[in-house]
């Protein structure tokens, strides 16, 4: 059993758990057993995570991006326990239950307009691995089963399955690895970095030239509205996006928009697109979705999509999760959605922008900083050399913040009810971070 008193667990039960998990239980993008210990969490409530000796860190991660409220949220709390008193899972197969059409309902309201059919998945790469099928059994229902490919640009991150590996970075991603068994997509260079940096007419013509030599074999365009997530976490231009929904429609192609990261608000628009002002035949969501309490993503597409899948030979969309519309899920989601909406939102990422660009903008001069970006609630420092991620992670913990670096860069995705102060705390130990490089 274990121990755990005050909030606080003993030594000799931390030594024991840590001990146990090093030896037995794999991480994300670690070896095994792993090469450091893992930090152990014992509660969380608010921005603030609680460790096995009573310590306390802001969380600047937000759970990975997911948990835009913060942690044990009464709203989400009663969620939940109102869901599980009345059915924690029913098959969605045949069934169907008012969580899950009431959670679809949101959705459909709040995404853009053309995007009316709402497909529920397990994640966010599952959603991905949906968005990619459903793409491929338009055009196979169409008799077009040679559009069998996907255009992309380098620099993306879309998830760790098979189907979203194939679209990833091929070369400087995390599933380079796999190349040579993965279907081979085309991919175009990453964009020009900079929100608001001039578009590149040169670039532009790249994109068009590949498109064009590649039209009769693609099916869609996948990419990352406006930031590119874990391929690097670089922002580039609305232009550029406004670009791609012009070529998959002078090609006929499908665009799907991977808004994952990006949706419900993170950017300072509610989704990615509204940067551009463009709308997706397809757009995944998910992560905050939840409000970090549950594992849960959609896929929507638009009613051409839905009815073209649906008249092809299959006459289905060939896909069905288990635990697809989960209603325990399904009923955080509806409620984590309506807590954003009843808020100012968009006042609460202004103003960690602010305090982001005000705390990091002085690392730029560092000599071991490339690079300093900020755009909504995400704040981005760019090493010139990959990160020592342990010396960086204990340099930010001594300033009570939790952060977790990768490849090159120190970043922050805090939750959006951050107090300014807190997000203070979370730039300065990003710079004493930046500092130490």
């Amino acid at each position: 059993m274990i121990e755990l008193r005050l909030g606080r667990m003993s030594p000799h039960e931390t030594e024991r758990l840590l001990a146990y998990d090093r030896e037995h239980v794999w991480h994300p993008y670690a070896p095994m057993p792993a090469a450091y210990p893992a930090e152990l969490v014992v509660s969380a409530s608010g921005v603030r995570l609680t460790l096995a000796d009573g310590s306390e860190l802001i969380d600047g991660m937000a759970s990975w991006w997911s948990a835009v409220h913060g942690y044990n949220h009464p709203k989400l709390n009663a969620a939940v326990t109102t869901q599980l008193g009345k059915m924690s899972h029913v098959m969605f197969g045949g069934l169907t239950h008012p969580t899950a059409i009431g959670l679809a309902e949101r959705l459909v309201d709040l995404t853009p307009a053309p995007l009316t059919k709402v497909f529920f998945a397990d994640s966010g790469s599952v959603a991905v691995e949906v968005a990619i099928k459903m793409a491929l059994q338009y055009w196979r229902s169409q008799g077009r089963s040679g559009r069998h490919r996907l255009l992309t640009v380098r620099g993306g991150y879309h998830g760790d399955t098979f189907g979203d590996m194939a679209v990833c970075d091929p070369v400087n991603g995390m599933h380079h690895l796999f190349a040579d068994v993965m279907p081979q997509h085309v991919f175009a260079p990453p964009p020009p970095l900079g929100y608001v940096a001039e578009a590149d007419e040169t670039y532009l013509d790249e994109l068009r030239a590949l498109a064009a030599a590649h039209a009769d074999e693609l099916a869609a365009i996948i990419v990352e509205p406006i930031v590119q997530g874990a391929g690097g976490m670089r922002f580039y231009a609305p232009e550029y996006l406004q670009a791609l929904r012009d070529l998959a429609d002078e090609h006929g192609l499908l665009l799907i928009l991977d808004e994952i990261a990006t949706g419900f608000g993170r950017t300072g628009e509610l989704w990615g697109c509204d940067h551009a002002e463009v709308t997706p035949d397809i757009m995944c969501v998910g992560k905050a979705m939840t409000g970090g309490y549950m594992t849960m993503a959609a896929t929507l597409c638009t009613d051409r999509v839905a009815e073209g899948i649906s008249r092809g030979e299959a006459g289905v969309l060939m896909h069905g999760p288990t635990y697809m519309a989960n209603p325990l899920a399904a009923a955080v989601a509806s409620a984590s959605i309506d807590l954003l909406l009843s808020r100012d939102w968009r006042d609460e990422v202004d103003t960690i922008e602010a305090v982001l660009t005000a705390g990091l903008e002085g690392a730029r001069d560092l000599p071991g900083v490339a690079d300093v970006r900020v755009l909504g609630a995400i704040g981005v420092v760019e090493a010139r050399e990959p990160v020592d991620v342990p010396a960086v992670q204990k340099i930010a913990m001594d300033h009570g913040v939790w952060v977790r670096p990768f490849g090159k860069l120190i970043y922050t995705m805090p939750p959006y009810i951050c107090t300014e102060d807190e997000v203070g705390h979370i730039t300065d130990a990003i710079y004493a971070a930046a500092e130490s490089l």
